[in-house]
């Protein structure tokens, strides 16, 4: 995991707070962060579908604070909440599905031709 490093990292602290820069992160990863860790504020928060560097942190205990753009840094807060590790046992229902449903690209699911969709359709009496 390419932000296993931080993770590592993170769990090791005993600090309730690890201040850290971009540069520090980067250094700690061997490579440089996304631009959009630089231009978007939003990379740095603790939803967990924000990104795959927020795992990373969330499961080593910890959530973002004091996110500083213009001065490139942040504090990692000690959470109460730790995010379990997802449950691969059962496959992903995308996996299950996969092949079973198969659109033309020539068919427009928005307006079918010439037919109703059933909400469409006037209630019978």
């Amino acid at each position: 995991m390419k932000y296993a490093p931080l993770e590592t990292y993170l769990s090791n602290q005993s600090h309730n707070q690890v201040p850290m820069t971009f540069a520090e992160i980067e250094r700690l990863l061997g490579e440089k962060l996304p631009p959009s860790a630089r231009k978007h504020r939003p990379w740095w928060s603790n939803n967990p579908s924000n990104s795959v560097i927020t795992h990373a942190w969330l499961r080593a205990g910890y959530k973002t604070a004091q996110v500083d753009m213009g001065g490139e840094r942040l504090v990692f807060q000690k959470s109460l909440n730790r995010t379990p590790e997802p449950d691969n046992s059962a496959p992903a229902l995308h996996g299950l599905l996969s092949g079973t449903i198969r659109v033309s690209n020539l068919c427009a699911l928005e307006h079918p031709p010439n037919e109703k969709w059933d909400a469409e359709r006037a209630p019978e009496s």
